[in-house]
């Protein structure tokens, strides 16, 4: 695959900086957030609201970083052994998620990447942990409904919503390269969404001690309720739970 050439180069990313990772199998951990900018998907989840960042997605906006800025953000932060690559869509920047991996490899750093699994990567060496987010039908944005800058949804916006929503081959691809995975879908406390999200999971043959259930939600005011909800479901269906408690903590800043 290809690598970064030039490190003083801007690349797609939009955010860089430390924080404590809050979702999935590595709750609680330091880490250094790397967030792209650019996404193959419109996510809308009715009264759970528009992707917590909408800003690299529905209405991306341009990157302000370079390669660089990782490296002194870690030369500054020695005590920090982890990486969250997030996003937007981090698998479309294929050198950027290469060239991290590398990076990794020399500095002995554990590499997160959150994806809704819409592309598979065969990285040059495989990354420590995916965070896969697959989209169901209740992401599919509303005819009509007003995004958060004030664009009306329309049929293509759909479209490209669905494109490449659910590609099961890329996913599985992905989960059976790279070396670890968890499964970690956002339910919106409807019986209709936990059933796409277990028929998956059994598609995928992902176990459940690998599923860590999101609740849906994009402010703290939406996400309260959504805990209780979540605690009594997993605790029936014998899933564990991820809260999302950057948003808890920070409501809708961003850059945590």
């Amino acid at each position: 695959m290809k690598r970064i050439e030039d490190y003083n180069k801007v690349l797609p990313i939009l955010e860089v900086y430390r924080c404590v990772q809050s979702e999935g199998s590595r709750f609680g951990r330091p880490t250094i957030a790397v967030r792209t900018t650019g996404c193959t998907h419109r996510c809308w989840f009715g009264e759970g609201g528009w992707c917590d960042s909408w800003y690299t997605s529905i209405h991306p906006e341009k990157g302000t970083f370079c390669f660089n800025d990782i490296i002194k953000i870690y030369d500054e932060n020695p005590q920090v052994k982890e990486m969250m690559l997030t996003g937007g869509s981090p698998t479309m920047h294929k050198a950027l998620v290469n060239e991290i991996t590398h990076f990794a490899k020399e500095r002995g750093i554990l590499v997160t990447i959150e994806t809704e699994g819409s592309h598979f990567l065969e990285t040059d060496y495989p990354i420590d942990l995916i965070s896969l987010s697959p989209k169901f039908s209740n992401s599919i944005p509303k005819l009509g409904a007003v995004t958060p800058g004030g664009k009306v949804v329309d049929e293509r916006m759909i479209k490209q919503h669905n494109k490449y929503r659910l590609n099961s081959d890329a996913i599985f691809k992905t989960l059976s390269y790279h070396k670890d995975y968890h499964y970690k879908p956002v339910w919106d406390g409807t019986t209709s969404n936990l059933k796409e999200i277990e028929e998956f999971r059994q598609l995928m043959l992902i176990p459940k001690n690998k599923t860590y259930i999101m609740p849906a939600g994009d402010t703290r005011e939406t996400l309260i309720p959504m805990y209780k909800k979540v605690f009594e479901m997993v605790a029936e269906h014998g899933y564990n739970m991820t809260g999302r408690d950057h948003i808890i903590a920070y409501n809708t800043e961003r850059g945590v």
